[in-house]
């Protein structure tokens, strides 16, 4: 990295961010409260306070949101007549799955031969509040803060129930910015900087289907008894083509991606995708993930192999995503989800469908002097790299809440969930070495932005 005051600061600081990190990482901060106590996020909560309020943050509060949790917010003036920057990032993770999966323990931030740091959160999205503080923590030593600076940190992003989303709505001064800097998306891999220009939308549903008053005997009833796990499974499989293509009647299938390239072989290492097991869909990998739908079976409520009777199951239950590109609506592709599950329930079964979640796709200008000034914050951290736009297949509903709220606001997405980090999966982690080059772009970020 170029020799400059602010990156030495941040290589200064990279000690105690691991040490912070590690303390953040420690919060078993999953906002699903069935699974997970609610003191530990809002143990979490308290942590992003106390930081902001060393750093000088003032109107530092709690905000107690619709769906039930708490986002973290704090004001930090800057210089008379200066610009308004908010920085986005969230304290709640997702569950560690299976615990014995992981080589180290999931809420203990541990540093492995391979130099990341690995724990539940360490990239999505604990990782990009230390990324913030780093950054504003190295232009407070180097002349400080030329811009007024506004700090959200969400409680449920990873649940999608909309809690931040719905308070911003009502309270629709709190959060108004010139640029919004999201810390959640990733670079396309590790040290090639990127910004995420496009984000697909979101919906979820659980989808329950009834068959009988109660579970059967097999071999007195089964062949004709009407199953329904077979029922749900048949319902499951329309949603895809024979070549794994989402196939969602009434939803168009054949957008194409126009930015950056995923070579195959690449997203396979990146993917970890067994040898001789095919990808799914047709197009490019970039049409796929960034600019089609894709619909995912999440989990499936059945009876396990162990312990299994042979019965005809008289219910049976699935959580099913669909991931929604930009140029197409959330909430229509939704109501096509529904009826083409009520439609391709077979043998006249009962379906019942729950809505869970839902946000719309995002896609950014990205023509906008922010943009002018994060690709050179970029070049400066990542010396002879030149900054990349890419698509992101996850979803960021803030991102567009924000958009209709403050439509004159320039909204960047930048963090650090490269593939290698596996965030969503076990053994997450975190590079520090991209810690500590987007900590210093977004603080050039914010100097090069407060001149233009």
């Amino acid at each position: 990295m170029s020799s400059n005051p602010v990156a030495e600061t941040v290589a200064s600081l990279m000690p105690r961010a691991r040490a912070e990190l590690t303390e953040l990482v420690a919060f078993r901060s999953v906002a699903d409260f069935e699974q997970f106590p609610r003191s530990e996020s809002e143990a979490a909560a308290n942590w992003v306070a106390d930081a902001l309020t060393a750093e000088g943050f003032q109107d530092v509060a709690l905000l107690d949101t619709p769906d039930g949790t708490q986002s973290v917010y704090g004001y930090l003036p800057g210089p008379e007549g200066a610009k308004t920057v908010l920085l986005y990032a969230h304290y709640d993770v997702q569950p560690p799955l299976d615990e014995a999966g992981w080589q180290t323990p999931p809420f203990e931030l541990t540093e492995r031969e391979d130099g990341r740091w690995y724990g539940r959160g360490a990239a999505d999205c604990k990782g990009g509040l230390i990324m913030h503080l780093l950054a504003l923590r190295a232009l407070k030593a180097d002349g400080g803060i030329p811009v007024h600076v506004k700090f959200i940190a969400e409680g449920s992003e990873e649940q999608g129930t909309g809690g931040l989303e719905r308070y911003a709505e009502a309270h629709p001064g709190l959060l108004d910015a010139n640029a919004v800097v999201i810390g959640d998306a990733g670079n396309f891999r590790t040290g090639l900087p990127t910004v995420t220009a496009t984000l697909r939308g979101m919906t979820m549903m659980r989808v329950r289907i009834d068959t009988l008053e109660g579970n059967l005997h097999s071999g007195q009833f089964g062949g004709a008894a009407p199953d329904a796990l077979a029922a749900l499974i048949r319902v499951l499989d329309s949603l895809r083509a024979k070549d794994g293509s989402t196939t969602i009647d009434g939803l168009t299938p054949d957008a194409s991606w126009e930015g950056l390239a995923y070579d195959e072989e690449q997203f396979r290492k990146d993917a970890k995708v067994l040898d001789g097991v095919e990808l799914i869909g047709d197009g490019t990998v970039a049409d796929r993930i960034w600019a089609r739908p894709a619909v995912t079976v999440l989990g499936i409520d059945c009876p396990p192999v162990v312990g299994a009777t042979p019965s005809v199951q008289a219910s049976a239950r699935a959580l099913v995503s669909l991931r929604v590109p930009p140029g197409i609506d959330a909430a229509e592709a939704n109501k096509l989800l529904r009826a083409h599950i009520e439609a391709h329930t077979p043998w006249g079964a009962r379906v019942s469908i729950e809505q869970v979640g839902q946000g719309q796709p995002f896609s950014a200008d990205t023509t906008s002097p922010a943009y002018a000034a994060m690709a050179e914050a970029m070049a400066v951290a990542y010396p002879g790299q030149e900054m990349q736009y890419a698509g992101q297949g996850g979803s960021i509903p803030l991102c567009n809440t924000l958009a209709a709220l403050y439509p004159h606001a320039e909204i960047l997405l930048i963090g650090l969930s490269e593939p290698a980090a596996q965030i969503h999966a076990v053994n997450e982690s975190v590079s520090p070495q991209e810690l500590e080059r987007l900590s210093v772009a977004e603080a050039l970020f914010l100097r090069t932005y407060a001149a233009s």
